[in-house]
């Protein structure tokens, strides 16, 4: 099993090295940040209004590497990074509504220099908690002094209203200090929300078609 201290002594042996593979992680997703910002601008020129409405971005923390690796086993390597883990590099799209998340991806896995790895619809099929968002893990290239080299992201779009309910619920997460029944009664609230948030989501969808029939 992967621990803390061989990951750290890794880390220390090969920093330099570590260091550089966290900077190709990051050119990744300044190129995935480029392809949807143009995006947006295209759809505002097109249809006078923009899909998106917030982009950020992570790294994992050497502390989640290193417990990811441990949770699957995994050896404890810069090679075992970039070959087993795809989420390193995380990119989150706020989107208007959900069926822009949709189009976005669409169009982010269409480009020729874009490589589909999976796709995770947690919109059309939310998690037990309520929990809805569209997952893809997507591979681009990064063009360095002298090479080319295959990158893996993870992209989660999703609603601003699936962004403002994830986000709360993130936070009562780490609210322990509950009996069971108060904790089965505000996951029991916490689903009901969601599904009042998806059916937010279809109203405004509804409404913006008779607005801009597009």
């Amino acid at each position: 099993m992967a621990g803390i201290d061989e990951f750290e002594a890794m880390i220390e042996r090969d920093e330099a090295a570590f260091r550089q593979l966290m900077t190709y992680y990051e050119c990744a997703i300044m190129e995935i940040k480029t392809k949807l910002q143009v995006f947006d601008a295209e759809f505002q020129l097109r249809h006078d209004r923009n899909p998106i409405e917030s982009i950020c971005w992570r790294l994992k923390s050497p502390e989640s590497i290193a417990e990811k690796l441990q949770r699957k086993d995994l050896p404890v390597s810069l090679e075992s990074i970039e070959r087993n883990l795809f989420d390193i590099a995380g990119v989150r799209v706020v989107c208007a509504l959900p069926e822009d998340a949709y189009s976005l991806a669409r169009s982010l896995v269409v480009q020729d220099d874009v490589t589909l790895i999976d796709r995770r619809d947690y919109i059309a099929s939310p998690k037990q908690s309520g929990y809805r968002s569209l997952h893809i893990i997507v591979e681009i290239p990064i063009f360095l002094e002298r090479e080319k080299r295959p990158m893996k992201v993870e992209v989660q779009l999703r609603s601003i209203a699936q962004n403002f309910w994830a986000s709360l619920d993130h936070q009562l997460q780490y609210k322990k200090d509950l009996d069971a029944e108060e904790e089965a009664s505000i996951i029991a609230e916490l689903k009901e929300l969601s599904d009042a948030a998806a059916a937010l989501d279809e109203r405004m969808q509804a409404i913006r078609h008779r607005i801009f029939r597009d």
